[in-house]
């Protein structure tokens, strides 16, 4: 049994919204928080770190990141998601090895432990082949360098290309046929394969787990979604799902059913508690009413959502209807990073720009509610995550209060909400073991998974060049399919997410 006491710390209060005003010592056995009790009270238990000077807060909880496109890092810009999708996805897949799939993955793992979070949420594309090997792989590198995961293999059974509003007008029947994978998995199997991991892999009992992950309603047909939430049900894993990211997907729903695809979902039944719903940019009063009904979550990536132009979501009218909100970074193909402070930081700030009324902007608090026990509920797991206090999960970040962003020290969760990235995190726990300590990994070399990185690379550019041609050669056809979906109206009432170009 583990036991060790952190000495001295300043720490969060219970329900996170402010910061206790006395040191405390935190009591930790077995991965759990056993006691949080005042300084020096009583002789520490098992091992004693002495934390005195730094601010003890819950890990970060990253809800929404994509390992795959983790090899993309840096090369787009200036691109709408439905112009991106097709760099990072491409027709013809790479050739991976299990263990490009590993080194991969630990291109996330490891800055989003190094910046202070200690639970990821990735959405793992394993298209169009399912190799288990490859999902073992992502698994074997969570495991290794010690973050909280849950991993869900993308779900779908519409081909994305099918998906793609007016792509049989605008591509021709060659083109189409080129886009078809010349082997894909059954859907069948990729449902099968998370039903079976879910037996040893289920994220209230492992610290790498599994979920469903259902990529789009429009990439997904009806019988096939009521089968994933049958599984939900059954398995009790947590679902995440995109759901109208850009006003094009917003758009041509209305247009193609008469509906959004939050109210598709919900006359499905498929929105429940455990379940997110992936960036929910464009939104309008009846959709949050449905979704605040169904005890389902949002789930926010503000720094994704700008990078790619896709808008601001309305966070305060969901939070007024009682909706649960997660925050996340998206993938490193459209973002670069897995930094989740810089996302708590934009959250706090962007959401000023919308409505006069500065009283009911969102605060710092409440940024970093949604990015702790917001996540935690997100996943149906607040009862084990994101907060301090006895019975939670060590996961647990200690940032050093003599960093500049804490000189002089007047308010501690703003100075961390709004400081600087690196902000100067002393030590990073995952069920009470000490994974960063010093600002280096414990139990990898950073070093020579850069280098095998970079020799993985070596062999892969190439082959990712001669995507990113193909893909090019698809761009006109995709850009007049965007041009026209931004003539189409709008579900009336929608909540605006953009800025006009005046």
């Amino acid at each position: 049994m583990t036991q060790l006491t952190l000495m001295g710390p300043r720490a969060l209060t219970e329900d996170g919204a402010g910061v206790l005003p006395d040191p405390v010592d935190i009591v930790i056995e077995s991965g759990e928080i056993r006691a949080v009790r005042p300084a020096g009270s009583a002789p520490p238990v098992g091992e004693a770190i002495d934390a005195r000077h730094t601010l003890a807060v819950p890990g970060f909880i990253n809800g929404h990141h994509h390992s795959h496109e983790n090899f993309h890092k840096g090369r787009y810009d200036r691109l709408p998601l439905e112009l991106w999708m097709n760099y990072v996805r491409p027709a013809k897949p790479l050739p991976l090895t299990a263990d490009d799939v590993y080194l991969r993955t630990l291109v996330g793992a490891s800055q989003a432990l190094l910046s202070g979070t200690t639970c990821i949420v990735d959405d793992f594309n394993a298209s169009p082949v399912l190799d288990p090997e490859h999902v073992e792989a992502a698994l074997a590198a969570y495991e290794d360098i010690g973050i909280r995961a849950l991993l869900g293999p993308t779900l779908f059974d519409v081909p994305f290309h099918e998906s793609v509003p007016f792509i049989r007008e605008e591509c021709c029947a060659e083109t189409l046929a080129g886009l078809a994978p010349a082997h894909a998995t059954p859907p069948d199997e990729y449902l099968r394969l998370v039903e079976t991991l879910a037996a040893t892999r289920h994220p209230r009992e492992n610290r790498v787990g599994v979920l469903l992950a259902p990529s789009a309603p429009q990439r997904c047909s009806d019988g096939f979604l009521r089968r994933v939430r049958e599984l939900a049900d059954a398995t009790e894993l947590p679902v995440i799902i995109h759901v109208q990211e850009t006003r094009l997907q917003a758009a041509s729903a209305w247009h193609e059913r008469g509906k959004t695809l939050f109210q598709h979902l919900d006359e499905l039944g498929f929105l429940a508690p455990g379940t997110s719903l992936i960036h929910a940019v464009w939104l309008t009063p009846d959709d949050i009413a449905r979704i605040a009904a169904s005890g389902a979550s949002v789930q926010h990536n503000p720094n994704s959502n700008l990078k790619l132009g896709s808008g601001l979501m309305p966070m305060r009218a969901l939070l007024d209807a009682g909706v649960n909100v997660s925050l996340g970074t998206d993938g490193c193909g459209s973002l670069e990073s897995t930094d989740m402070l810089r996302v708590v930081a934009n959250t706090a700030l962007l959401h000023k720009l919308r409505g006069d009324d500065y009283r009911r902007w969102i605060g710092a608090e409440e940024a970093l509610e949604a990015a702790t026990l917001g996540g935690a509920r997100a996943l149906g797991l607040e009862d084990r995550l994101g907060r301090i206090a006895p019975g939670q999960r060590a996961d647990l970040v200690l940032y050093r209060l003599d960093a500049p962003a804490f000189t002089p020290l007047n308010d501690p969760l703003r100075q961390l909400v709004f400081g600087e990235s690196g902000i100067g995190i002393d030590s990073v726990f995952v069920e009470g073991e000490r994974v960063v300590a010093d600002g280096q990994l414990t139990r990898l070399d950073q070093r020579e998974i850069a280098r095998r990185i970079e020799q993985a690379m070596e062999r892969l550019r190439p082959a990712i060049g001669e995507a990113e041609q193909r893909t090019e050669t698809l761009r006109p056809a995709y850009e007049r399919i965007w041009t026209r979906c931004q003539a189409l109206p709008l579900a009336p009432g929608t909540i605006a997410a953009r800025f006009d170009a005046s």
